[in-house]
């Protein structure tokens, strides 16, 4: 009777371990881990081309730039490793400013740090910037998998929290705080990490980010501010999308414009899937 019970304890046992093995799989966060602190990062040079897509990469997908921007969570360890042979450089994009609720991290934020709903983005809530420590554990789990994936660097989105309906009072200075903590945490771990739009920190934060990506820059008119990049040699990957911009106007206009101040541009789907329309 003993030996059965042994048996059925591990039976429980394996059956257990098997279980939290799924913490492994490519689209679960790790445990937190301790940064690295290398010393160098891959640094993109200005001109240097550039595609997005957040879309779930089908098998065999190619590009025809030398960078590559995707989802960190839908994008396997796999995919970044072909994307590497074919000799691309790869970017893993995730939110710092918000939290999806379709992520499998979710449950490692307290319910004090999510704010309200992000309107254009339903899915999505606001977080506390200002309460770092409490962010802290859900970063460094989103590094701790990027880096287990191979990526080479992160895009970081909703970094304009200041400027919107929050639920909390979040200032400008409060984003170029957690701006230096993102930076910091992502160059100590050997990651490069580029400014999404806040163009307000464009002439401070291009000595510290290593590239900047813009989203309707030209349409709405401050494709100049961010040049502070192109001065220190760093790239400004200008994104247009189709429901403001035709690809004549793109053409005619925006490439021209683009190409004047040495600017990275494409015109893409407002859903960011693999069609992309690129300067000639």
């Amino acid at each position: 009777m003993k030996h059965v019970i042994v048996v059925a304890m591990m039976i429980l046992l394996i059956s257990a371990c098997k279980k939290d093995s799924s913490i492994d799989d490519d689209n679960i966060v790790d445990s937190v881990k301790t940064p690295s602190d290398k010393t160098s990062w891959w640094q993109p040079k200005a001109g240097m081309s550039f595609d997005w897509m957040l879309d779930d990469l089908q098998p065999g997908a190619s590009f025809t730039s030398e960078i590559v921007d995707v989802d960190a969570f839908t994008t396997s360890a796999a995919q970044v490793a072909t994307l590497h042979a074919q000799g691309k450089k790869v970017i893993a994009y995730i939110s710092v400013g918000t939290i999806e609720n379709d992520r499998p991290d979710v449950n490692l934020l307290p319910a004090d740090v999510i704010g309200k709903v992000y309107p254009e983005w339903p899915n999505e809530r606001w977080l506390n910037i200002k309460k770092l420590d409490k962010l802290k554990p859900w970063l460094n789990s989103r590094i701790n998998m990027i880096l287990k994936k191979g990526f080479d660097a992160i895009e970081p989105d909703d970094l304009d929290s200041y400027s919107n309906e929050t639920g909390f009072k979040i200032t400008l200075n409060d984003t170029k705080l957690y701006c230096d903590y993102l930076i910091k945490l992502a160059h100590e771990n050997g990651l490069g990490i580029g400014q999404k739009n806040v163009q307000e920190l464009s002439v401070e934060y291009s000595t510290k980010f290593d590239w900047v990506l813009t989203e309707d820059a030209f349409d709405q008119g401050w494709l100049k501010d961010v040049k502070s990049y192109i001065d220190l040699n760093k790239p400004v990957f200008v994104v247009e999308y189709t429901d403001k911009i035709s690809e004549k106007t793109f053409a005619d206009e925006v490439c021209p414009a683009s190409q004047i101040l040495k600017y990275t541009a494409v015109l893409k789907h407002r859903n960011l899937d693999k069609w992309v329309f690129k300067c000639k």
